[in-house]
């Protein structure tokens, strides 16, 4: 099998790289394709595929003559570099590299990157396949009449679905629904063996609380922020860190506003290593967002056995049973989420532990690496058959 796996970068997500792997390993000949220049880390035995770069207009220039002369396109590269044409140009890329890589499939991983193969949808050249994950296909399409209306017109033309929780699934048929549609779902794999499972019960002086992930209103942070008042005035001792939030002006006055400077931190973005080491060294992971597919972060918080909040958005369900892996609160429901806290502050290490233990074999069970490279593997032989 040939497969185009198509981001528009060579930045692809960890779900992704570790997809990506996987696929090679089963002797799948993986080809990615990104407006870059350069790799910074190759997986071993993956193509890559530059189609100019993004950040350099003279690199950019350079990488479409090239195409253009390979395929027989080079007047008309001319041309559009002359008039500044770079979309029309991305697109001319494009084609040359489906037209020399001829693919059996081509997974286009966000909603966005849609408008790049109009054209080889239209001609129905090659099969694809779309993922259905995050704020554009859950959110964007129900808040922007444009979107949902692109949508609605090119969902029909794709051969197959992959939708990373049952509940985003569900909103991809209120998009486009059909008897014969092709929808997989596959939930996110992770390597478990590099997920050392901390089995003691974390219990610091000051209860330890900890989020993940780019500052967006749609992850829910204010909600938590004013679930702290509610802690401190309930006399609770924490700290509540957001790592990847600094700077955000918002969430920094409604902190100042609400006289939390000593209790909540906002930190940068960190490497993958020093965020696992900050969640195994807290108390309790709280995921507050409004709409998530199943929240990556939330997964690896449960295989590190670092105890779970989060909020009944998408998919989360899905991964926590409240009670059993975990525990689930309303969303925009900043009383709900304190009183949790507060429940969880309460609770013997036995109890807290079973919790653990729980989590920890719910990842093994549903997010494993083998599950997501052979549920893929089955939707990919389903589309091409």
């Amino acid at each position: 099998m040939k497969l185009i796996i198509f981001d528009g970068t060579f930045k692809t997500t960890t779900f992704i790289n570790r997809l990506i792997q996987g696929l090679v390993n089963h002797d799948v000949e993986v080809y990615v394709l990104g407006f870059n220049e350069e790799v910074n880390e190759k997986l071993k035995g993956v193509h890559y595929v530059g189609l100019g770069s993004s950040q350099s207009r003279i690199k950019f220039a350079w990488t479409s003559l090239k195409w253009g002369l390979k395929h027989g396109n080079l007047l008309k590269a001319i041309r559009l570099l002359t008039k500044e044409k770079k979309s029309e140009l991305k697109r001319q890329n494009l084609s040359a590299a489906l037209e020399q890589i001829q693919p059996d499939l081509i997974q286009v991983q966000w909603v966005s990157n849609i408008s790049l193969f109009e054209e080889h949808l239209n001609k129905k050249e090659f099969k694809f396949i779309l993922s259905q994950r995050g704020f554009q296909t859950n959110v964007r399409p129900f808040v922007n009449q444009k979107s949902f209306e692109y949508l609605h017109k090119w969902l029909p033309e794709f051969d197959g679905f992959h939708s990373v929780s049952k509940a985003i699934s569900k909103v991809g048929d209120d998009l486009y629904t059909h008897p014969n549609k092709i929808d997989q779902v596959v939930y996110t794999g992770l390597d478990l063996a590099e997920f050392n499972f901390q089995s003691e019960v974390i219990k610091n002086e000051t209860l330890q609380l900890i989020s993940v992930g780019r500052s967006h209103w749609i992850k829910g942070y204010n909600y938590v922020i004013k679930a702290c008042s509610i802690l401190r005035q309930k006399g609770i001792d924490f700290k509540y860190t957001i790592v990847g939030a600094l700077g955000d002006e918002e969430l920094l006055f409604l902190i100042d506003d609400m006289g939390l400077r000593d209790k909540v931190i906002l930190t940068p973005k960190s490497p993958q290593t020093k965020v696992f080491e900050m969640m195994k060294a807290s108390d309790l992971f709280l995921l507050p967002s409004l709409e998530e597919g199943i929240a990556n972060v939330a997964v690896e918080a449960m295989a590190l056995g670092t105890p779970v909040i989060s909020t009944d958005c998408g998919g989360m369900e899905e991964l926590t049973t409240h009670g059993e892996e975990g525990w689930i609160v309303p969303k925009r429901d900043a009383e709900a989420m304190a009183e949790q806290v507060l429940s969880f502050s309460k609770l013997e290490e036995d109890e807290i532990r079973l919790i653990k233990v729980a989590a920890r074999q719910k990842v093994e069970q549903q997010h494993n690496e083998r599950q997501m490279v052979e549920g893929m593997l089955r939707l990919y032989n389903r589309v091409i058959e």
